[in-house]
């Protein structure tokens, strides 16, 4: 992953010693905990660059920061309301299917019948 953050302009490119190996200074290593934090919490890369741009920015303004994290957030919530309904669903699918040693399968039907219906 260090070197796609390099790749991606996110930490600039490590020194190298003499043996090739990179050698990361401590504020590397600072920048790397603070990347690696924003994707714990989800964030994309493009918005950990922001987040890291208004780090670096001492005269920075709480608000733009507030209003990556908000975003974010709102988005993490639009996907677990989804991803809510895609269990519910499926837990529905579940509970209809017998799951004995018949070949009718409403899990499948659901499957076949939903893909007949979408455009690829």
């Amino acid at each position: 992953m260090i070197r796609y953050y390099e790749q991606t302009g996110l930490i600039p490119p490590a020194n190298r010693r003499e043996s090739g190996y990179r050698n990361y200074s401590a504020s590397d290593v600072h920048m790397l905990r603070f990347i690696r934090r924003g994707r714990d919490l989800g964030f994309p890369v493009a918005q950990i660059n922001e987040l890291l741009g208004l780090w670096r920015d001492k005269s920075r303004q709480s608000a733009e920061v507030k209003r990556i994290a908000t975003a974010h957030i709102t988005e993490l919530r639009e996907k677990i309301d989804s991803l809510e309904q895609i269990a519910s669903t499926l837990q529905t699918l579940i509970e209809c299917c017998s799951g004995d040693d018949r070949p009718d399968c409403p899990i499948l039907d659901d499957l076949e019948n939903t893909a007949d219906r979408q455009q690829l």
